[in-house]
């Protein structure tokens, strides 16, 4: 599990230097719009609840972010167990992730504070080594 509560400035939650819930729901919105467009990722999605899956996403970043949220999705591990998920798919999603994130105009050091904190789940995601 993902707890890192981060900050921008010591003070100031990285959630909250991007406009809090609103700002993180529309990064998700426009990840998830890239990934279901991409074919080497829209098969891992089929047949899942994307409603379901966009709010565990966002309460994920947020809680990442340092917002007032807690992720209460399943298990990463659990989640992606036997979906043969593989290091370049991983890479993928991350790259999508960044381009929301940046069409967003998250400053470089959120960015990079959330994709260090998310990729080290990669081991929990990955599957197929």
């Amino acid at each position: 599990m993902v707890e890192h509560s981060q900050t921008s400035n010591g003070t100031t939650s990285d959630y909250a230097a991007v406009g809090g819930g609103a700002a993180i729901s529309s990064v998700v919105d426009l990840f998830y719009q890239s990934v279901l467009a991409d074919p080497q990722l829209v098969g891992y999605f089929e047949g899942t609840d994307l409603a379901r899956l966009k709010r565990h996403q966002v309460q994920l970043v947020s809680q990442v972010m340092g917002g007032p949220v807690s992720y209460e999705g399943a298990d990463l591990a659990e989640a992606h167990r036997g979906r043969g998920i593989t290091d370049a798919d991983f890479g993928r999603v991350v790259e999508h992730l960044i381009a929301a994130l940046a069409a967003h105009s998250v400053p470089e050091d959120i960015v990079g504070r959330v994709v260090q904190a998310l990729g080290a789940t990669q081991g929990d995601i990955v599957t197929a080594r």
